[in-house]
């Protein structure tokens, strides 16, 4: 009768196993399937068009203090003869190609309708597939949008500005460290270019709109820049990495002067929506792994908002403050958009607080030393798994003395545990006179019940903060490691990683002391099965982090229990 049920047992796992395999299969499948195909039509569109752009001057700024008469862009886009929300005409786009970026920019108001990275591919099957980070298609609208608005502005609520370009496609030429695309236009004797300033190796580019007031009255207006997103899923989540764990905010964010980092959640948007002004701030769209920012100069105040569009968009905005360029001036307005991965020494370099987009949570105090440890440690081994490993017994050993206390007790309780159900079954129905005994017990033997979890709990925090350094580092997605683990940002695609977790469990289990409830020991037999079962989508990084910490456990816990065994 045993055998036949262990053989149903095993089927059962085997099918299990197979239905997940395929379910994982199928996804990769279908996600691959519709990026080829969004690619492959993008690149149909883009065969024609022309290469190099010029590069005139640049003139100088006139700035006066923050209006608060501007009139508010409308966020929805104006009907009456405007192209449809979300299918602007491909033959009104500019594609801009560096070894960093490759974007789309609408001359329909100088937006920035799509934005790929070449550095970091969609999925590590499709090497030659840039992630998409903005885009706007009919399955997603997320894009960054900057006008002129005010009294003179060309930005208005009836429509926006219409550029002109010299080329329909640009590219940074090899050897070269700058890549420039001036889109112009002309409002009566004001010539407006917006130029866009891109460098190689860097995924931050100058946006700077050139007003040059060529007539005989003065003009007045003021820089706009915002991000606009609609309730898509995050496309930088893996969608076999995180079905059942902690999952990274999405959401907008900037930085006031009570927060260093405000998170700024999509709901609120509508129900409390920010209305600040502040100097040297930021604004940011954040998703997991990768981010969207504009970044105005420092030294102006600037007016940040927040709305939900009555489509259902998010946006969050910075308005500058009003420029007046008198008769034959010129003047600069400018701002830094970023599109890129949470890179935090780059982000750090562009505006003070932007670097905490990589959000380590309330324990970023022992998440950041970690991470710079982390990564001190790739420098040296060139791999992120193996790094993760050293990581991992460096902070064992950090912690070894306060675990051998917890693993001396533990030893310790398990030693009495038949003296300890002897006087249970003594005084089943006296409770008072059970503790007693206990108590007493406890004092002859010199134990302390709570010594094994105090120490467990003290260093409880450490381990949280590296679980997030790991669950928030872009630097281990599609990173390898060895063998089957070829990126440790997706789930183990044989699951061999989350069941030898489960043994590791399973093993720990059988170290410790049972506990006195019934019940409870029941309880505390399944968990390693629901921990496995919980971490079968986990990303391979923190399965291995949590193998090898359970490993150092096991090991050291066996060790310390063999040497009290012998003393007695």
């Amino acid at each position: 009768m045993d055998v036949q049920r262990y053989l149903l047992m095993g089927a059962i796992a085997i099918l299990s196993f197979m239905m997940l395999s395929k379910w994982s299969q199928f996804q990769d499948e279908q996600s691959l399937a519709s990026t080829t195909a969004q690619h492959q039509a993008r690149q149909e569109i883009l065969q024609s068009g022309d290469d190099l752009p010029a590069l005139p001057g640049e003139p100088s700024t006139v700035d006066t203090p923050l209006a608060d008469d501007i009139p508010d862009l409308v966020a929805d886009e104006p009907a009456g003869g405007e192209a449809p929300r979300n299918a602007a005409s491909q033959n009104s786009l500019v594609h801009v190609e560096t070894d960093a970026l490759e974007l789309d920019i609408d001359l329909r108001g100088g937006d920035i309708v799509h934005a790929a990275l070449p550095g970091h591919a969609t999925s590590i099957k499709t090497p030659d597939l840039p992630f998409v980070l903005l885009e706007r298609s009919g399955e997603r609208t997320y894009v960054a949008e900057s006008g002129l608005i005010g009294p003179d502005g060309i930005d208005t609520p009836a429509g926006r500005a219409r550029f002109h370009a010299e080329h329909r496609h640009y590219r940074l030429a090899d050897g070269a460290e700058q890549l420039v695309v001036d889109l112009t236009t002309d409002q009566g004797e004001v010539r407006i270019t917006k130029r866009f300033v891109f460098k190689r190796g860097d995924h931050a580019v100058a946006v700077r709109y050139l007003v040059d007031n060529r007539g005989d009255q003065p003009w007045r207006g003021a820089l706009f820049t915002q991000l606009k997103r609609d309730n898509s899923p995050d496309p930088g989540l893996s969608r076999k990495g995180f079905g059942l764990g902690m999952q990274s905010f999405l959401g907008a964010a900037t930085r006031t002067e009570e927060d260093r980092y405000k998170k700024i959640k999509f709901s609120d948007m509508a129900d409390k929506p920010l209305r600040v002004d502040e100097t040297g701030s930021w604004i940011a769209m954040v998703q997991h792994y990768f981010l969207t920012a504009w970044v105005p100069p420092a030294d102006l105040s600037q007016r940040f908002t927040t709305l939900r569009t009555a489509s259902g968009d998010h946006i969050i905005r910075s308005t500058g403050p009003l420029t007046t360029v008198e008769p034959g001036q010129q003047a600069r307005l400018e701002s830094t958009f970023y599109a890129g991965p949470k890179d935090q020494s780059r982000l750090k370099e562009l505006a003070p607080g932007l670097e905490l987009t990589v959000d380590y949570g309330f324990l970023w105090w022992l998440s950041q030393p970690l991470f710079l440890l982390l990564n001190l440690i790739h420098k040296g081994v060139g791999n992120w798994g193996w790094s993760i490993v050293i990581v991992t017994l460096l902070v064992k050993l950090a912690f070894f003395q306060l675990n051998a206390t917890a693993y001396r007790s533990m030893a310790n309780m398990r030693r009495v545990t038949p003296r300890m159900q002897e006087i249970r079954e003594r005084y089943p129905d006296d409770r008072q006179k059970q503790s007693q005994a206990m108590m007493e017990l406890y004092r002859k033997e010199k134990i302390n019940p709570l010594g094994g979890c105090l120490p467990i709990l003290v260093q409880m925090p450490v381990f949280l903060a590296l679980y997030w350094v790991l669950l928030e580092s872009v630097e281990l997605r599609h990173a390898p490691w060895i063998l089957w683990i070829r990126d440790l940002s997706v789930m183990d695609p044989y699951f061999i990683l989350p069941v030898l977790m489960g043994l590791s469990m399973f093993v720990q289990q059988r170290l410790n002391p049972a506990p006195p409830d019934p019940m409870q020991a029941r309880i505390m037999q399944w968990l390693p099965v629901v921990f496995t079962l919980f971490f079968l989508w986990f990303p391979a990084g923190l399965v291995l982090y949590w193998v090898v910490n359970n490993t150092l456990s096991i090991a050291q816990q066996y060790v310390i229990m063999r040497r009290l065994e012998a003393r007695t």
